[in-house]
């Protein structure tokens, strides 16, 4: 009887590439990108180097990968009940709570994204043939300010996508803070002042952004 090990099954190019992808987020959430290499992904998806380079060029190509997987995961069902939505307010509601929510979920979401960004700064061409596959919140918000702009339920001094690029700047800053353990900040404090910046730019209360008053039929 021979004292081999099984054999492994060979997985089809597109699995073993998603396997590497979670396996790299996964390391990217525990280390941070900028202690992350192709060695820790390659033990955290159980492959060998030469695996992970046949498909990926890079660390940064499997970065982008992984924020566009996060993207995927994270807002594709919010975006999808956002363009359902007739009510603009509610929309707007809809996107920006889950930002802010006390879940494991949301601080590995910040903590992707705002390594991101942070390689972005210094590799600007990182981001370049992704930016329409991260940017569907961005683009969802251009989307609802529009439809509340001609109900006339929003009065927007600029253009929706001026307002979408203000609040992408705003939130992302804040949720930086929130994740760097800034004292007093906290996921309520931040949503707050979320509602405080939109009522600003939109016309419309902070409360009823907030859904904390009733609105007259």
């Amino acid at each position: 009887m021979s004292g081999a090990g099984p054999a492994r099954v060979r997985q089809r190019p597109e699995v073993r590439r998603a396997m590497i992808v979670e396996a790299a987020r996964a390391v990217i959430v525990r280390n941070g990108v900028g202690a992350t290499g192709l060695r820790d992904i390659a033990a955290e998806a159980d492959v060998s180097v030469g695996t992970v380079t046949y498909h990926f060029g890079s660390v940064a190509e499997i970065l982008n990968e992984v924020v566009v997987l996060e993207t995927e995961r994270f807002y594709g069902a919010i975006v999808a009940a956002v363009d359902a939505e007739p009510d603009p307010v509610a929309g707007i509601r809809m996107l920006v709570e889950p930002l802010f929510g006390d879940t494991e979920q949301v601080r590995q979401h910040w903590r992707i994204w705002s390594d991101y960004w942070t390689a972005v700064v210094r590799r600007p061409e990182v981001a370049a043939e992704y930016a329409e596959r991260i940017r569907v919140w961005e683009a969802c918000l251009v989307r609802v300010v529009r439809r509340g702009t001609d109900a006339r339920v929003f009065t927007p001094e600029g253009t929706a996508e001026v307002v979408a690029l203000k609040l992408a700047a705003y939130s992302d800053g804040v949720a930086t803070q929130i994740a760097q353990g800034v004292p007093g900040l906290t996921n309520t404090v931040a949503l707050s002042w979320m509602w405080t910046f939109l009522a600003h730019e939109l016309g419309v209360p902070a409360e009823r952004l907030a859904g904390t008053v009733s609105v007259p039929l």
